[in-house]
This record gives structure tokens, C-alpha cells and sequence, in this order.
């Protein structure tokens, strides 16, 4: 390798590391004080409408998703497309599986998390969380399963355009972060 072109990736490694470890306390602010609320807002809901011990509209998968909606704003996964429709579809097959298919686990819970996952690949709609949103409809709580396709409705489309409003507000304070992030939206805003 000569010279001039170890010195180049050299740079290149120094510049990748350098970005990736610098800190933006703003930035990591934004993201606490989004997922802050975000969840805030939806355990608020559940404690006003549901007994303390039936957690149906707080949702593990919603964890995830706003590490991503907060914490990675730009990253494809967390744009409201895969947001929005990435748990739809996944609540929609672990419902359908649950129903289809209960038992056994071994077979009902990983179809249900393959069948999301090709889904939302084909749907171009992949958010990680989905997957954890279709094993929910299947190992659930009996109150869960109880709610049969109302679990797309609550807790799965309310928690999510709950995050989504949320991460609309919290991610567009700052000219740092924007989301969704794409520039057509952008444009009609500032119209």
C-alpha cells in the first residue's frame, strides 16, 4: 500500500472515530426529553383508563421505537412510514397467528416475528420493534390476547401516533435534528 493512500485511510479511520465518539449534550437532551414524554404521555393514558396491574396500552415494543424516533431521528427505520406502519402490520400477523395458530409457542411465536419481518421488507416499512410487537400480540397477557384486532387500535396505532406527535415536536425544536427526515416535508411546513 503506498504511502499517500495509508495516510488517507488513516485520516478516514481518525474522522470516523472522531464523529462517532463526540458528544452533543443538546442533541442527547432533545432525545431524553422526547422519549421522556412520549412514554410519559402513554403511561399517563394507562394509568387514567386501566387498573395499575393491566399494562396493555404501554407496550414493551414502544421502548424501542423511541430509541429510534428520539435517538436515531435520521435512520430509515425510524421515519413514521416504518414507525406507523411497521407495528400495524406486525400487530395485525401476531393477531392473526394468535388466532390462527396458539399453540404451540415454539411455532406460533417465531412465525409470527418472520412473517412481520418479510412483511414490512416487502412493504418497505421495516422498524425493528415491529417484530417485538407481533410476539406481544402472541405471548401477551390475557388481557392482551383478549383485545383480539382492537390491539392495532389500542394500544398499538394510539402508542405509536402518540410517539409520532411527539417526535414531531421534540425532533423539529432544533435545526440539528429533523423529522421525519425528508426534504418534501420539509418544504410544505415551511410553506
Amino acid at each position: 500500500m503506498s504511502e499517500k493512500r495509508r495516510k488517507r485511510n488513516l485520516r478516514i479511520i481518525r474522522y470516523i472515530l472522531y464523529k462517532e465518539t463526540q458528544l452533543d449534550f443538546k442533541d442527547k437532551t432533545w432525545s431524553f426529553i422526547g422519549s421522556f414524554v412520549g412514554i410519559g404521555f402513554i403511561a399517563y393514558l394507562q394509568a387514567i383508563f386501566l387498573e395499575e396491574a393491566d399494562n396493555i396500552f404501554l407496550i414493551g415494543s414502544f421502548g424501542a421505537s423511541s430509541v429510534l424516533v428520539f435517538g436515531a431521528v435520521a435512520s430509515p427505520l425510524a421515519q413514521p412510514r416504518n414507525l406507523i406502519g411497521g407495528h400495524l402490520i406486525s400487530a395485525f400477523i401476531g393477531v392473526s397467528i394468535y388466532f390462527l395458530i396458539p399453540d404451540p409457542i415454539f411455532i406460533s411465536a417465531p412465525l409470527a416475528v418472520s412473517l412481520s419481518i418479510v412483511t414490512m421488507q416487502f412493504t418497505k416499512t421495516l422498524h425493528p420493534p415491529g417484530g417485538a410487537t407481533a410476539l406481544i400480540a402472541v405471548i401477551g397477557s390475557e388481557s392482551i390476547k383478549g383485545l383480539g384486532y382492537w390491539f392495532l387500535v389500542f394500544p398499538v396505532l394510539s402508542g405509536t401516533l402518540i410517539l409520532f406527535l411527539f417526535a414531531l415536536l421534540t425532533n423539529n425544536l432544533t435545526k440539528k435534528r429533523q423529522y421525519p427526515n425528508s426534504k418534501r416535508f420539509h418544504r410544505f411546513i415551511k410553506r
